[in-house]
């Protein structure tokens, strides 16, 4: 008999420490209706997991919230990068189409007045063979081969220029005021910034 109710007592003390090391849960529904259970709340449920040792309580929804609010603030930024790299991939194109415009307009301009410009007096930028000074304005290409164009034509305009042989991006040159060197067959030299050239 003794035998027997040791195993007994030995079976429910297995069995209620197992309970105990597990924990409990404390479920609350969206109606106020608690219950107490040995599984996880559903996912719905506002739900506390009790330490049945120390009585202590974590807030499994509280966790479950600032999960969800970590991963929602990683898509938005997995969003915004795949954006931002839409973007910069869109104005890579534009720049390439407006650099190819330019550089269309100042050949034909070349071609149809042989007596003011020398042949290579402006020649085309490739976007992957550009002189180390013009490189550092890389992202101004387009408005550099305009400004090229431009300049010769200023210098001609002053009677001083008969022919131009180079028209140069000049190591003066800032980022937001590019300057541009005139090169031309009486050995003159001019130079003028970009504001100069829109006016």
């Amino acid at each position: 008999m003794k035998l027997i109710q040791s195993i007994v007592v030995m079976v429910f003390t297995t069995f209620f420490s197992a309970a105990c090391y597990s924990g409990v849960y404390k479920c609350t529904d969206d109606q106020g209706k608690t219950a107490y259970q040995s599984t996880p709340c559903a996912m719905e449920q506002q739900a506390l997991q009790i330490d049945t040792k120390t009585g202590g309580q974590t807030d499994l929804s509280l966790k479950l919230k600032q999960k969800l609010e970590q991963e929602q603030q990683l898509q938005e930024e997995q969003k915004q990068k795949k954006t931002e790299q839409k973007q910069k991939i869109e104005r890579e194109a534009k720049r390439k189409i407006d650099l190819a415009e330019q550089s269309k307009r100042t050949q034909l301009l070349i071609k149809n007045n042989p007596i003011q410009y020398s042949a290579f007096a402006i020649p085309p930028y490739t976007i992957d063979k550009l002189p180390e000074l013009v490189k550092k304005y890389e992202t101004r290409l387009p408005e550099i081969e305009k400004f090229r164009r431009l300049a010769a034509q200023k210098a001609l305009s002053t009677g001083e220029c008969k022919r131009v042989e180079a028209v140069n991006l000049n190591i003066k040159s800032k980022h937001d005021q590019l300057v541009f060197s005139i090169d031309c067959s009486s050995a003159k030299t001019f130079f003028f910034n970009e504001i100069e050239l829109i006016k």
